[in-house]
């Protein structure tokens, strides 16, 4: 029978350590270095021939870390793995999904085909910023959801007169699934982007005043969206407000911008690494995945379904 061997690369590994242990093995020794120019060397320092590999690596900014999944992928493929899955928490450029405007690349489509041309058998990942991009892949792809742990979370909470908001229309399903789920009412923000990284509310549809709102979203950037958001909810008499956001992003000055919004607590995922400041910060609360990935991992190992981990709406 085939060995199950993981592995991970530099993007997070704390998080790839909190899933090896609760696989019960340790990660497997590879050496990963830069060059003085900047390129990435990569050597495996134990016997890969024939083994089932998982490579747990989030392809979040900077481009290296695409770079450096794909490099591991080749080098497993040369040194005789039998099947090589692609465990990536957080899948990036997965915003660029379409031709949105003329003359603009679909990367995520390009990135797709770069994984698949290096050698991957399968793909696990989490909350896809757009889910059709599971049809962008010819191989097999796991599409996981960080609602089957931020369910459990908020049921144990019992947050009284609680209502869901979706901060746009794309996230209206993922809205809706938790709001399900947790008996609460639903609403939806209306909002314009009149450039990237940059968006204004328009409109609130639905009743928030004197609830409790939980902004549920798949990932948090600038923090422009979200926190314009918590400002219009909060305007229009919310009470407290919380978030739960799947990939934390936080570039530029997000952290200094939900830090004066209104946000009683934002919880995050660790599909992403935080820095040690945004950890610390008190609005901040950090939910690990490393248990879905786990048994995602074990499951597919043993060739089993893992169709119960697909949390998603059946309303």
């Amino acid at each position: 029978m085939p060995v199950l061997k993981l592995f991970a690369g530099r993007s997070n590994p704390r998080l790839a350590e909190k899933i090896a242990k609760r696989i019960g093995q340790s990660l497997g020794e590879c050496q990963i270095r830069n060059f003085s120019d900047g390129e990435i060397w990569v050597k495996y320092s134990e016997n890969i021939r024939g083994s089932d590999l998982f490579i747990i690596q989030s392809t979040n900014p900077p481009a290296e870390n695409l770079m450096e999944l794909l490099i591991m992928v080749d080098a497993a493929r040369r040194a005789s793995a039998r099947k090589i899955t692609a465990v990536i928490p957080y899948f990036g450029y997965a915003r660029q999904d379409r031709k949105d405007q003329p003359r603009v690349a679909i990367t995520a489509k390009l990135v797709a085909k770069l994984l698949t041309a290096a050698g991957i058998d399968r793909v696990i990942t989490m909350d896809l910023h757009a889910p059709q991009i599971q049809g962008f892949f010819d191989i097999p792809l796991d599409h996981l959801y960080s609602s089957a742990v931020y369910i459990s979370f908020f049921l144990k909470k019992r947050i009284p007169n609680l209502t869901v908001v979706s901060p746009d229309v794309g996230g209206i399903k993922m809205a809706r699934a938790f709001a399900q789920r947790l008996s609460a009412d639903l609403i939806m923000i209306d909002k314009r982007r009149p450039k990237p990284n940059k968006a204004e509310v328009m409109n609130i549809i639905g009743e928030v005043k004197g609830r409790n709102i939980l902004i549920v979203d798949d990932m948090i950037d600038t923090g422009g969206t979200f926190c314009g958001a918590t400002e219009a909810l909060k305007n229009a008499g919310a009470r407290k407000i919380y978030g739960a956001c799947t990939h934390p992003l936080l570039s530029g000055r997000a952290q200094e911008r939900i830090g004066r919004s209104a946000i009683s607590k934002l919880y995050v995922t660790d599909s992403i690494a935080l820095n040690s400041k945004c950890e610390e910060a008190e609005k901040f609360e950090v939910l690990t995945v490393a248990d879905i990935f786990a048994e995602a991992i074990m499951r597919g190992f043993k060739n089993q379904s893992i169709s119960s981990l697909f949390d998603i709406d059946k309303g």
